[in-house]
């Protein structure tokens, strides 16, 4: 199956199996999300892998359509950061130096440069960015099942507050900006059998 095969195969899942995705295949789509792209390589964000079944009980209350979480293998939470401090800045340069074994102080310029961008931003311009690389990698972990022939629904309707108590999230430094829930389809999903309605190219691409 190729990748377009792979994606008009592709819908949001409204109830799955419960059958549970193998750890390899679950490892491969997190690596994909692991590997997104990323402004300035900061990945400002987290995942939460939520695979307990008790865990995935408990959240059901905070969704508003909870059927894909009690049926889903998987649910994932990506949490966004509400700004980027000098700490987190230090761990990132400390871990490139580490990762490409390179002394710290070679990357001077690059350290100077980040510090630019950020400190010219407001925390609700930076929260802003953070929350649209979430995005960049909810769209790999999605593409990704797709290519592993795992089903998927991308789900921003829960009410935070009761999500993140759950989860123990800090409200005050990050939030819960959207899941993803991953299993595989089931019998019962009529949605499956509907033809997926998108715009005609004339009125999505403008060539100029």
């Amino acid at each position: 199956m190729n990748y377009l095969e792979a994606l008009s195969k592709r819908y949001s899942v409204k109830i799955f199996n419960k059958e549970i995705i193998p750890q390899e295949t679950l490892h491969s789509i997190l690596e994909s999300g692991k590997l997104a792209a990323s402004s300035l390589g900061l990945q400002p964000y987290k995942i939460i892998v939520v695979q307990s079944e008790e865990m995935k009980q408990k959240l059901i209350p905070s969704f508003y359509n909870p059927s894909q979480i009690s049926t889903c293998s998987h649910l994932i939470v990506i949490i966004s950061k509400k700004s980027i401090d000098e700490k987190y800045i230090r761990g990132y340069f400390n871990h490139i130096s580490e990762v490409r074994d390179i002394p710290e102080e070679t990357l001077d310029p690059f350290r100077k440069s980040i510090h630019q961008h950020i400190d010219r931003q407001t925390d609700d311009q930076i929260f802003n960015w953070a929350e649209k690389q979430a995005y960049i990698v909810l769209a790999n972990l999605m593409y990704a099942a797709a290519l592993e022939n795992v089903d998927s629904c991308p789900m921003e309707g829960f009410r935070q507050d009761v999500l993140e108590e759950i989860l123990n999230i800090d409200s005050a430094t990050e939030k819960a900006t959207v899941t993803l829930a991953l299993g595989y389809r089931s019998e019962e999903d009529h949605f499956q059998h509907m033809k997926k309605v998108r715009k005609p190219n004339e009125k999505l691409f403008t060539f100029i």
